[in-house]
């Protein structure tokens, strides 16, 4: 038996008093787990004695040493763990209390409040001197870092003090995002994480996430229960190889989960302790990072085939395994090659959702279905025309063929004639079929080929013009004029991002419309003026869909994706485009109502989870929208006993 001196408190948990006897958990890096047993007759700097029978194998191997803690003379406590003493060469064992209270509370981002802490609490959890005197609201803090964050001029700079604030007071990182949407989601999200993921291994410091390389493979259900958290609701999982329109960028993409997961609990209300980002390194192809010594991956080309295939079943059988049948796998900017083919193979087994493909073509669909009510007619009087054919394009085409089919009971084989692409090599035709990938085959219409985008505007004349490309400035000023000059309203979506990927700019596509086209775009632009009238551009942000999107499938206990359920988020999203917007050329509602937005969502596609008998909560709450709203995760400061 080892007794040791400790001065503890019960954090989170029930408080521990002289006349309470409670039990908590230590741990060590070695897996020893042992219980303490806080003495009863004393309340603080009481005796905890830890037990094990594996205690002396810990002694004979050295790593901890038999000892009572002594007071000296100084009035500090002798090296128990032995680590001041211990020479390089030698192991100590890092030990740790699973209460939170004093110095480790204030390092606790789940429960530190900072100055926020009253003079109760900084009694009660021994907080007194390890803070200066003044107690602040919440509010104060939130106006006190946004007047810091607005200090720094490059939104990178920003980017990382946000992500700072994150590790260290999640509940304020959480409200400032809430409460500043509009504003901080470009740094937290598009087109700001394009760029941290750029230099993610130069401003690398606190990790985040999970990282799953091949060095894990046959070991990834461990790796899973490293994660301190058990309940786990929604996993965002990439491997980093087409990371927005940057392309592969490893291991370093990493900041897209956890930007992602951001949203998900600021947008839809999911708690953050059940979120999970995961960034699966399989290797990159990217030389410029491969040579980079700032570079945090495998440093190794990408596997493939069998070797990929293998770690990627492991991967989804573990989280089953841990996490059960209904938790939600988000895959996340995988290159099309393996996104298509993994949202078919799990779609099956798991509860997975394809953000790229699937979130795009819903809030792409929201956006047209609302922009009926500015140029008229129904979704089967248009002609749409993508530029891009990759899980985008194809992605939202295929749902806007389906609420077609839906809308006029026509087969969805007739609907999709509606829908051209154009991709690298030109406009996808059935005289190319043998060389299409498996994805675009559904979109090669009998019709002459055409190399050049210009060229099937003019052939085809869509009312419709949607860019998926990730390449930047490919609606040229001819492009947009001859939208122009055979629409009254061309409606054109610029949607690849970042901002410099972006097919056009906002300013480009009203001056050369002459202010007639309704424009949105994937990353913000600033408000446009346009012979004295001001354009405010719309933008098609995933952000909009999959937060709720996420929460109804959360809050229903759905266990399968159906593609209706996204039909039902984009109706929702539609509904929600106000006459007040339509009157400022806008397709989508302002991000400043987000939440109630996502309420919405979530309920309709709960209610739609139901309707189709994927639902496992059961009974179905009376009013969804009431219910989605009391699931949503405040980031109010909770009193502490």
């Amino acid at each position: 038996m080892i007794s040791l001196k400790s001065s503890f408190l019960s954090g989170s948990c029930s408080r521990v008093s002289g006349k309470q006897r409670g039990e908590f958990t230590v741990h060590k890096a070695s897996s020893l787990r042992v219980k303490a047993v806080l003495n009863p007759s004393r309340e603080r700097n009481g005796s905890v004695v830890l037990e094990s029978s594996t205690l002396q194998e810990i002694r004979d191997g050295g790593s901890v040493i038999e000892v009572e803690a002594k007071t000296t003379v100084a009035g500090g406590v002798h090296d128990v763990y032995g680590e001041d003493t211990a020479t390089e060469d030698q192991f100590v064992t890092p030990w740790s209390l699973s209460v939170a209270s004093g110095y480790s509370l204030l390092r606790d981002p789940h429960h530190n409040k900072g100055l926020a802490f009253n003079d109760k609490e900084r009694d009660a959890h021994y907080l007194r001197g390890l803070l200066p005197p003044s107690v602040v609201s919440q509010e104060l803090q939130v106006k006190k870092m946004m007047h810091i964050i607005r200090q720094y001029q490059l939104p990178l700079q920003k980017y990382m003090a946000m992500m700072d604030l994150q590790e260290r007071n999640e509940k304020l990182f959480y409200r400032l995002l809430i409460e500043n949407v509009e504003e901080m989601l470009p740094i937290v999200y598009t087109p700001t994480v394009g760029e941290a993921c750029q230099k993610y291994g130069s401003i690398f410091g606190r990790p985040q996430g999970l990282y799953i390389s091949l060095q894990e493979k046959g070991r990834i259900l461990e790796v899973l229960r490293n994660w301190p958290e058990k309940n786990i609701q929604v996993i965002v999982v990439t491997d980093g190889e087409r990371i927005l329109g940057l392309g592969d960028l490893g291991c370093q993409g990493m900041g897209i989960p956890v930007g992602k997961l951001s949203l998900y609990t600021a947008l839809g209300g999911v708690r953050p302790s059940s979120c999970l980002p995961v960034t699966i390194d399989v290797g990159t192809n990217n030389e410029k990072l491969l040579n980079d010594e700032f570079y945090i991956g495998l440093r190794r080309r990408r596997a493939t085939g069998q070797e990929y295939s293998e770690l990627l079943d492991e991967f989804m059988a573990a989280v089953k395994q841990n996490y059960g049948e209904k938790v939600l796998v988000q895959f996340e900017d995988f290159a099309n090659h393996n996104a298509f083919d993994l949202l078919a193979k799990y779609g099956t087994t798991h509860l997975v959702f394809n953000d790229d493909i699937q979130g795009t073509a819903s809030v792409v669909l929201a956006g047209l279905v609302a922009a009926l009510k500015l140029v008229g007619g129904t979704l089967a009087d248009h002609r749409f025309l993508f530029l891009g054919a990759g899980e985008a394009g194809t992605g939202i085409a295929e749902l806007i063929a389906l609420e077609i089919s839906k809308q006029t009971n026509m087969p969805v084989e007739e609907t999709r004639k509606k829908i051209s692409l154009v991709d690298s090599k030109g406009l996808i035709v059935s005289s190319r079929i043998d060389s299409l990938q498996h994805f675009k085959k559904p979109w090669a219409h009998e019709h002459e080929p055409i190399k050049t985008l210009l060229d099937a505007v003019n052939d085809i004349k869509p009312t419709v013009l949607i860019g998926t490309s990730g390449v930047g400035r490919t609606f040229t000023k001819e492009v947009v004029e001859a939208m122009a000059s055979f629409n009254e309203k061309p409606i054109i979506l610029a949607l690849s991002n970042p901002t410099s990927q972006s097919e056009c700019t906002a300013e480009e596509a009203y001056t050369w419309s002459q202010g007639r086209a309704i424009f949105a775009s994937g990353s913000p632009f600033a408000p446009v003026e346009y012979e004295g009238n001001v354009y405010v551009p719309g933008q098609a942000n995933n952000a909009y869909i999959f937060p709720g999107f996420g929460l109804g499938l959360i809050m229903s206990g759905t266990i399968r994706v159906h593609d209706d359920m996204l039909l039902a988020a984009s109706e929702a999203l539609a509904a929600e485009v106000t006459q007040e917007n339509f009157d400022k050329g806008l397709i989508y509602p302002p991000f400043t109502n987000i939440r109630k937005i996502s309420a919405h969502i979530a309920a309709n596609v709960a209610a739609k989870a139901y309707e189709l008998g994927l639902a496992s909560r059961l009974p179905q709450p009376k009013d969804l929208v009431k219910y989605a709203e009391s699931c949503m995760y405040s980031p109010a400061y909770r009193s502490y006993r």
